[in-house]
């Protein structure tokens, strides 16, 4: 059943579990869910070595109105936990791109951030006021976007978790704007309109490349790999294109 998880996660964290079965729960809920088979030394990546133990599982999906969906999680170093999320739409497709992400060092959670991020200069009109409704009230430490951030709503939400009570209103918040976008995702119609099919194209392509400007990214894995292996894992399983 594609509503389970194809694959079992070795991390035990609470809310990145809480996250992940809510994640997967919505993305059940897709039409023509299908997985999409990548290289297999890619799916699983491991190292038991002292010091630098790592452990990043993925996960690849396609369904109606979906080109990819992306999940990883990963653990570095028994410390550094991330939760990495990104559903892609199919850009003949009116549906905003999905991303959900969350990053724990030992106890904190430093970086937590979700969003509906528009695909067309127009696209924001048709969901913003019902992300706008969503209650952000209970954060208390809501944190800058940065310079590549352009790409994102303005409904965006990016802050640190700091108790028990925001991690569950994270949970909340997550699951409310996945809701809204399986709505959407339901009444969306293919699009034949080239015009409007190569607006989509290029600005999934611009969300990648400003997401590759995130030099974090890159700064954490370049201390287990080679940079040829990062250049090639954000170029072509975290944000290709």
């Amino acid at each position: 059943m594609l509503s389970e998880s194809l694959t079992k996660t070795k991390l035990t964290d609470p809310l990145i579990l809480d996250l992940l079965k809510n994640i997967r729960e919505h993305r059940s809920m897709l039409e023509n869910l299908k997985c999409i088979k990548i290289d297999p030394n890619l799916t699983n990546i491991t190292s038991k070595e002292i010091g630098r133990e790592l452990y990043i599982e993925n996960e690849f999906h396609k369904a109606k109105g979906f080109r990819k969906l992306h999940i990883e999680v990963a653990e570095f170093s028994k410390n550094l936990q991330i939760l990495h999320c990104v559903f892609f739409p199919d850009p003949n497709f009116d549906i905003p791109i999905f991303g959900m992400d969350l990053v724990k060092i030992n106890d904190i959670v430093s970086a937590a951030i979700v969003d509906l991020s528009p695909v067309s200069k127009k696209q924001g009109e048709k969901y913003e006021q019902l992300l706008s409704e969503v209650d952000k009230s209970c954060f208390t430490s809501l944190r800058d976007i940065p310079n590549w951030g352009e790409i994102f709503s303005k409904n965006v939400f990016f802050g640190s978790l700091k108790n028990q009570t925001e991690k569950n209103a994270f949970c909340i918040l997550v699951d409310e704007y996945l809701s809204i976008l399986i709505k959407l995702s339901k009444k969306a119609k293919p699009e034949f309109n080239e015009e409007i099919i190569r607006e989509r194209i290029n600005y999934q392509k611009k969300y990648c490349v400003q997401q590759m400007k995130n030099d974090k990214t890159s700064m954490v894995l370049m201390k287990y790999f080679d940079e040829k292996w990062v250049n090639n894992y954000i170029k072509n399983v975290l944000f290709d294109f």
